[in-house]
Parts: structure tokens; C-alpha cells; sequence
């Protein structure tokens, strides 16, 4: 076996990784949101959770996907029209993530710090009175 056929059964498998994250992070953000939704009575609640939680399985599943594009354009094929389609690739799914994120936090990341203020703030930084023996 070559580098190359190497190579492309690793991007292969990077593939069906990432699918196979994709088919079981629905099926767990589901059972997730019935849970949600049977424990609070309330759909809407259910139906947040639901895209809470799959739109972090999609961001981690475009991760592993442009992580299969990356090794195929690299390893096994680096010709110029491939790079081109691995940064056209690139630029789609960055976008795509980008945009999961902003619906996920329902905040840009740049703006996240205003809105979210010293929440976000690890628990020794937070501001109030000092409890010492704690």
C-alpha cells in the first residue's frame, strides 16, 4: 500500500466519522429534547434544547468533514484545482459554523462578552464578597 492509498482510506475514515457523528448527534439531540420537553411540559423549551444541542453536532461534524477535505487535498491529490476546491470548501463550511454559532448563542462571538457581561467570568473572578475557607 502507497502514502497515497493510505492517505485517502484515513480521509475515508475521517469521512464516516464525521457521518457517523452527524446520524448519532441527531439521534441523541432528539432523545435529549423529548427529555427536556417531558421533564418541563413546555415544546418550546424542548425544541431549544433541540437546537441547541444539534447545532453543536453540526459544528463538530463540519469540523471532522473539513478535517477529511484537508488530508484528501494535501495527501493524496495536491493539484492546483483541488486546493481551490478544498478553500471553496473551506470557505462554505466556515461560513456555515460561523452562522450555527450566532443561531446557538443567539450573539456574534465578538459581541458575546457585552451581552453575557462577567458571567462568562471563571468562578474565582467573579465579583462579591470574599468567602474564605470555601
Amino acid at each position: 500500500m502507497t502514502f497515497t492509498e493510505a492517505m485517502d482510506h484515513v480521509a475515508q475514515g475521517f469521512e464516516a466519522f464525521g457521518a457517523a457523528v452527524l446520524v448519532l448527534g441527531l439521534v441523541w439531540s432528539l432523545v435529549f429534547a423529548a427529555v427536556v420537553w417531558r421533564r418541563s411540559g413546555n415544546g418550546r423549551v424542548g425544541y431549544e434544547a433541540l437546537r441547541e444541542t444539534f447545532g453543536g453536532v453540526l459544528l463538530l461534524g463540519l469540523e471532522i468533514l473539513v478535517a477529511a477535505d484537508l488530508i484528501r487535498t494535501v495527501a493524496v491529490a495536491p493539484t492546483l484545482e483541488n486546493v481551490g476546491v478544498l478553500g471553496l470548501i473551506v470557505l462554505i463550511r466556515t461560513f456555515l459554523s460561523f452562522s450555527l454559532e450566532i443561531e446557538i448563542e443567539g450573539v456574534p462571538p465578538w459581541r458575546r462578552a457585552l451581552v453575557n457581561g462577567s458571567s462568562r467570568m471563571p468562578r474565582g473572578h467573579q465579583p462579591g464578597p470574599r468567602r474564605y475557607g470555601q
